[in-house]
């Protein structure tokens, strides 16, 4: 049994989904049916952190590096987006989620921005949960773009060099228009970021699951919270104090000093 607290949930979670191709290969069959289950597996976090209350959930569904696969992946990849956008906009209207799009979405096939575009606007209005798709997407990209804008400003006149500080970067971020994320999953069994919500990531809690994405269950996520909700976010700050470290004698001594009930100290015995 895995429990969760409701009233420490991460409010803005990221999930980069890996382990699609690598699913299909275990199973002799080809990449694009691990792509197919994955989008399966997309439905059931979705569902299971609107059920729970989360305020943001951004998925790693493409990124600016994808491009270079082979192009009937790429194809495959776009397709199964497409379908995936017209069998949840029902969904996605009916339980009040906002969906958005970041990423160099110029990029992306007519296919997928007609159907994209629609529901973004349509959605646009619902508070319930935002579900963020990153597609053709990059971190190191995003904080170009941005730093590209605040440059144009600064040599328009808008904006004095001096003003150009880690806030104004922020505002400039799409992927942190709704905060910056408090936990990052990555499933699949690899322990890195891959050029993910770079900016945002200075203080997130990171968590990594063996699960291959298409495997990746409500338990899985609830595993994840759950780890979030044991650790001590310090932000850079002094964390809470550590119980006193005594020596056996201190220890002893400090045993046999009165004491009441209400003012007994921790002890930690080191041997």
């Amino acid at each position: 049994m895995v429990y969760v607290e409701a009233q420490n949930l991460p409010s803005h979670i990221g999930i980069i989904m890996d382990g699609n191709g690598r699913w299909a290969q275990l199973r002799g069959r080809e990449r694009v049916e691990g792509h197919r289950e994955g989008s399966k597996a997309v439905r059931r976090v979705v569902r299971a952190a609107r059920r729970l209350g989360i305020r943001a959930l951004t998925l790693y569904a493409f990124s600016e590096q994808n491009w270079a696969r082979p192009d009937l992946e790429v194809d495959a990849l776009m397709q199964l987006l497409r379908e995936f956008l017209l069998s949840e906009r029902d969904d996605i209207l009916d339980n009040g989620i906002r969906l958005n799009a970041i990423g160099n979405l110029g990029r992306l096939p007519a296919v997928v921005r007609t159907v994209l575009d629609p529901l973004r606007k349509d959605s646009a209005g619902h508070d319930e949960m935002t579900l963020t798709l990153a597609l053709s997407y990059g971190g190191r990209e995003e904080i170009a773009n941005a730093a590209r804008e605040l440059a144009r400003e600064v040599a328009a006149g808008a904006r004095s060099a001096e003003d150009v500080d880690e806030q104004a970067l922020h505002a400039r971020m799409p992927s942190l228009a709704v905060g910056d994320p408090d936990l990052v999953i990555r499933t699949g069994g690899e322990r890195r970021i891959s050029n993910f919500l770079l900016y945002g990531l200075a203080y997130a809690e990171l968590h990594f699951s063996d699960a291959l994405w298409p495997d990746f269950a409500e338990r899985d996520l609830y595993e994840a919270i759950a780890s979030f909700q044991g650790r001590e976010r310090r932000f850079g700050l002094v964390g809470k104090a550590a119980a006193p470290v005594l020596t056996e004698g201190e220890a002893a001594a400090d045993e046999a000093a009165p004491r009441s009930e209400a003012s007994a100290t921790l002890l930690r015995l080191v041997g």
